[in-house]
């Protein structure tokens, strides 16, 4: 429970639904490093109780600062260092939600971990769970749970997973809950603002500035860390051009940022690694989201030792090393991975 309408509104109808609950609040917000930036400070651990107490359940809290330190925020640094666009809520499903999580509350005996993500787990032929996208569409969170192990699928609730964001409020105004009106924020939680510059300042890590060139080599002005600047991103290059720039690669060995026109984003392609499946096998053919809000495109698959090669029915804008793919066959999400590079013709 981060102390939210959407965990609030789950906990709550699954006391409804007849089920013997407690809440469980990460604590994410000191760590090795010191202060971890961002939201997560006792207030929202205060809050999380405060829900528990007027639901009449119990609340623990754990501490998985050190987690979060070493599989989301190092990673994150690591990746922008190294060129690359992280998806830290990715990893944090993976590692803490659906990893740290899932452990304690197994050790806790508890039958099921639930969350107010807006996903679905449904029984298919034989019995076996299935992870599929939400009923609303616009709130789905499902290309943000393919990490999920296969195994643990039986394990988890997702009681939001039918339901409208404006019926989850609907309910917790009707409920009295406290967190009913609270808004939602779109920052990556321990990245205060969205400025990914005080991530690094909190580890005394300074990116060095280098070139802007495009495709050619020619140097086309400067930048002040490739931390700044993720594929497909035009704003903030502070070039002058006669015709619109957009940020097309990252080269971490040089320290440079490639760019070049609309039309030189596009590929046909991707290789794919750090996979995870939550089917018997990889399908030939399904639909493939290259980010979040992208629209599902059919593409051909075929699986190279651990990594899979990817190839789009149509070309795909800004492939993005370090971002996820994740593929599905209808609502069902398939299985996922990290994107390692952009394939041409």
């Amino acid at each position: 429970m981060s102390g939210g309408v959407d965990s609030s509104v789950a906990a709550l109808m699954l006391i409804e639904a007849g089920f013997d609950v407690m809440g469980a609040t990460m604590s994410l917000g000191v760590h090795q490093q010191g202060p971890l930036p961002g939201r997560f400070t006792d207030e929202a651990i205060k809050d999380a109780k405060r829900v528990c107490a007027g639901l009449k359940i119990d609340h623990l809290v754990f501490e998985c600062a050190p987690v979060m330190e070493e599989k989301v925020i190092a990673k994150f640094i690591t990746e922008y260092m190294h060129g690359r666009t992280p998806n830290p809520c990715v990893d944090c499903n993976r590692h803490l939600k659906f990893g740290e999580l899932v452990s304690r509350a197994r050790e806790l005996n508890f039958d099921y971990l639930a969350t107010g993500h807006y996903a679905r787990i449904l029984q298919g032929p034989g019995g076996k769970p299935h992870l599929l996208r939400a009923t609303d569409l616009l709130k789905d969170q499902s290309y943000f749970l393919y990490g999920i192990s296969k195994d643990d699928l039986e394990y988890l609730l997702f009681p939001l997973g039918e339901m409208t964001k404006q019926q989850v409020r609907q309910k917790s105004l009707e409920a009295g809950l406290h967190t009913a009106r609270r808004s939602e924020s779109q920052d990556i939680c321990f990245v205060p603002d969205g400025d990914y510059r005080k991530v690094f300042a909190s580890r005394n890590i300074n990116m060095p500035e280098g070139d802007i060139v495009d495709q050619s080599g020619r140097r086309m002005g400067r930048h002040r860390g490739i931390a700044d600047f993720t594929v497909g991103q035009r704003g903030g290059l502070r070039i002058s051009a006669p015709s619109p720039l957009y940020v097309l690669s990252l080269d971490a060995r040089s320290n440079t940022v490639v760019v070049g026109g609309k039309e030189d984003l596009f590929a046909p392609g991707l290789v794919a690694s750090d996979l995870n499946l939550l089917t018997d096998g990889w399908p030939a053919e399904a639909e493939a989201k290259i980010r979040y809000r992208k629209k599902p495109t059919r593409c051909r698959l075929s699986l190279h030792g651990d990594k899979l090669a990817v190839h789009f029915s149509e070309a795909q804008e800004a492939i993005t090393p370090g971002q996820s793919v994740v593929f599905y066959d209808g609502d069902r999400v398939l299985g996922g991975g990290v994107i390692e590079s952009a394939i041409g013709e």
